[in-house]
């Protein structure tokens, strides 16, 4: 497996690296580098839109939490779902419409405009602090697949890894990563459906699934001793919120050519993630049905499912499969990074210069090599941290559409109350009241930008 592997990597890495040169082509300024011009279609905005959002956290973390905690795990992912596509009809019109007309490139603009520069300032720092944990989650799970399938260490893969992400974002900027995302977008849904199918037939030739299915006993119900109701409320929280909390996604809003581009992206986009989450919940509940009935060994490590059943598979199929999961995990990385290198590079130090941004790249993409390499928790903890954290700015993005209230003072003292506090509920590991950290820091955020509102009238 290990040399046909580094045969499709090699052919994978080729054909990357050829989009890259080719959209390289087209910068001319850092709207053509960070957007993409304003002038991507609606397939490819949807495209990479999914493949920026579902990454290596599918294939191996959803996988093996499923795997883990039964029915509840399709919940969760759901919820993330509905939420997106709930936020999407109404505020995505909005931001485009708002990033035309003034000219955004980076969701700090939007902030800046609204609550001053030294705000978006704050906001740059927050997003970069809380999403390293998030982008090293994509190279821990390709890593733990290269190292259980190929041969290659642990370290050799994050090593991989960071190289492309920053290699592709450095040359193509977001043209060369949206269109080498509608290619893996495409990749990633065939393999799910092909892994599905092949496990179905592996593993159930003499008895059904369903037939087997009841032997999951309390996974299959929720709430179990798993996902209890405050559980289920600390993971789906973060998530619901994320389409207008994250970055990299929000930055997506300004690329669709027009109001019918745009449309077409969120049509798009819920079609591709509610059949890839069926696909990957399906793949997690198959899995443990044929652990449970011995032919599947049962994993402890949930991060460590997929992996186990990479090794089980033809050759062709597993290496198929790993490639897929690399791609998630790249299309998600470098799309971050990019967004980051834009907020930092624009709104904490001011730059207009492509080369500040692309040096910005480097930077940000050793950071999370390192981070990566410590490998400091399981894939869907870390990414819901990730989300945990962002949440503080949720007060300031209603607020560009919603009230007139706050100014500097308060947005600035939201973003540093909630972030603090996110970081203090996770290292502590508490829940005052047994109120999940999400709830916690929703409701400070909030209540900080209101007090601080009304002391500012004053």
């Amino acid at each position: 497996m290990l040399s046909s592997f580094i045969y499709a990597f090699a052919f994978y890495a080729v054909v990357g690296t050829a989009i890259a040169l080719v959209a390289m082509r087209g910068i001319r300024d850092q709207e053509d580098y960070y957007i993409g011009g304003r002038r991507i279609s609606g397939v490819v905005s949807a495209l990479t839109y999914a493949a920026t959002t579902y990454s290596a956290f599918m294939m191996v973390g959803l996988v093996g939490l499923t795997y883990a905690s039964g029915v509840g795990a399709f919940g969760f992912e759901l919820f993330y779902l509905v939420g997106t596509l709930l936020l999407l009809s109404y505020y995505a019109p909005k931001v485009w419409s708002y990033g035309k007309e003034r000219g955004y490139i980076t969701p700090g603009d939007m902030v800046a405009d609204r609550y001053g520069k030294p705000v978006a300032r704050i906001m740059a720092i927050v997003v970069a602090v809380a999403l390293i944990p998030y982008i090293s989650v994509q190279l821990i799970g390709v890593s733990l697949i290269l190292e259980k399938n190929s041969g290659l260490s642990f370290s050799g893969g994050v090593l991989l890894s960071a190289f492309l992400i920053a290699f592709w974002a450095f040359l193509g900027g977001l043209r060369g990563v949206a269109w080498t995302d509608a290619f893996q977008g495409v990749f990633m849904l065939l393999l799910a459906v092909s892994t599905v199918i092949w496990v179905y037939n592996y593993g159930f030739s003499e008895s059904s699934f369903f037939q087997e299915l009841p032997k999951l006993g309390e996974l299959l119900v929720v709430p179990n001793k798993i996902w209890t109701p405050m559980r289920f409320i600390s993971l789906t929280v973060p998530w619901f919120f994320f389409a207008l909390t994250n970055p990299q996604v929000f930055q997506r809003l300004y690329i669709p050519k027009d109001g019918v581009a745009l449309r077409r992206m969120v049509i798009l986009f819920g079609a591709f993630g509610l059949i890839y989450t069926i696909l990957v919940t399906f793949l997690g509940l198959e899995l443990r049905v044929l652990s449970e009935i011995g032919i599947f060994p049962g994993v402890k490590d949930r991060d460590a499912v997929t992996p186990a059943l990479l090794g089980m598979m033809p050759a062709w199929l597993g290496v198929a499969v790993s490639l897929s999961i690399f791609a998630a995990a790249i299309t998600t990385a470098n799309s971050i990074v990019l967004t980051l290198s834009s907020m930092i590079s624009r709104d904490l130090f001011d730059s207009k210069s492509l080369y500040a941004g692309k040096l910005m790249i480097v930077l940000l993409t050793t950071a999370i090599a390192v981070f990566a390499l410590q490998r400091p928790g399981y894939i869907v903890e870390l990414s819901v941290l990730s989300s945990t954290l962002l949440l503080c700015q949720l007060p300031l993005i209603f607020g560009v559409f919603h009230w007139k209230a706050g100014k500097e003072l308060s947005a600035g003292l939201t973003l540093i109350a909630g972030f603090t506090l996110a970081i203090l509920l996770y290292f502590t590991k508490a829940n005052p009241l047994g109120i999940p950290a999400s709830i916690w820091v929703l409701t400070v955020s909030f209540a900080v930008f209101f007090v601080s509102s009304k002391m500012e009238k004053t």
